[in-house]
């Protein structure tokens, strides 16, 4: 369950400025979707990499889903997973490649209420020491998404969708997600 506390007990910084920090959660409910045609929950090696990185950063993964290379799919479980009040961000792994069956970036880019395009820019940067130019072929993207698609903007909720491959999914929650969640989902709130 996530904690609507700040994560510091102050409002203010020494300065007596206001500090940018104060709505960020300290623990995170998350929900994973692993979107592959090919996969299922017994071996969603990126999917696993996920959850242990969440976990190890003592937050809970309250929902995963597996479901296959298709559009109306993987809104379908984005739209359930930002629905639920408990979760407080939600981690999609596969489908951002260039292949005619990777749909994830269209499907959930169509549900933001806002970019997040730093997102998928540190991504690349961090990844191309990994798979150097190669990275040009990675749609990885994110945004905040409202759990209600009628309700005006606020309490959103952050969207962050990473390539399928255990690397890239470990990459992305564990030197992004992971830091950067817990702010982002205080602020999308708001």
């Amino acid at each position: 369950m996530s904690d609507d506390r700040p994560a510091s007990g102050h409002e203010h910084g020494e300065s007596g400025t206001h500090d940018h920090h104060h709505h960020d959660l300290d623990r995170l409910s998350m929900a994973v979707v692993t979107v592959s045609s090919t996969r299922g929950a017994s071996d969603d090696a990126a999917g696993d990499a996920i959850e242990e990185e969440l976990r190890a950063a003592d937050n809970e993964v309250e929902t995963r889903f597996v479901v296959p290379d298709d559009a109306a799919a993987v809104t379908e479980a984005v739209r359930e997973a930002v629905g639920d009040a408990s979760v407080d961000a939600v981690v999609t792994t596969g489908g951002t490649g260039v292949t005619p069956d990777d749909v994830t970036v269209e499907a959930v880019e169509a549900l933001f209420e806002k970019h997040l395009p730093g997102f998928g820019e540190l991504f690349r940067t961090f990844s191309r020491e990994e798979v150097g130019t190669r990275v040009v072929g990675t749609r990885a993207t994110a945004g905040i998404v409202p759990r209600d698609e009628d309700a005006p903007d606020g309490d959103g909720v952050p969207v962050f969708s990473l390539p399928g491959s255990e690397n890239a999914a470990r990459l992305g929650t564990r030197d992004i997600i992971v830091p950067e969640a817990p702010h982002l989902a205080g602020l999308a709130r708001r």
